[in-house]
């Protein structure tokens, strides 16, 4: 009863510590270093398809290719910046996951609080 219930427990604990990555052995870099500024590039890069994951974690072909892209850029010699402004160019916005506050996009951010206070004076405005 206990072997079972140390299983059920290692197995859970596994589970939940288990970090999915969509990285294919093909892909990585022989330099650890360059390796590894390809990881943190690509955690700052949302996938166009699945829309939530870094392009990390997705299984997309896009995403696929997105991390061949950054590897082939490193090993030319680009920066990480460059390589994020080359990506955000092609892609816009929405590939990042901290897009640049913009005019237009000011509103976006402001709207839910002019909404929420609004709402409240409204809801406890007296009636005379």
């Amino acid at each position: 009863m206990k072997n079972k219930i140390t299983t059920i427990v290692f197995v859970v604990i596994f589970i939940i510590n288990y970090e999915t990555k969509a990285i294919e052995p093909d892909e990585i870099l022989q330099d650890q270093i360059l390796e590894n500024r390809a990881k943190g590039i690509s955690k700052e890069l949302r996938c166009l398809v699945c829309q939530n994951e870094d392009i990390n974690n997705s299984n997309a072909d896009i995403a696929k290719d997105l991390r061949l892209l950054i590897r082939d850029e490193l090993l030319n010699g680009k920066t990480d910046q460059e390589i994020i402004n080359f990506i955000h160019s092609r892609y816009g916005d929405f590939i990042l996951y901290k897009p640049p506050i913009r005019f237009y996009t000011i509103f976006l951010w402001v709207f839910p609080f002019i909404f929420f206070f609004s709402f409240l004076i409204l809801f406890f405005k007296k009636k005379k």
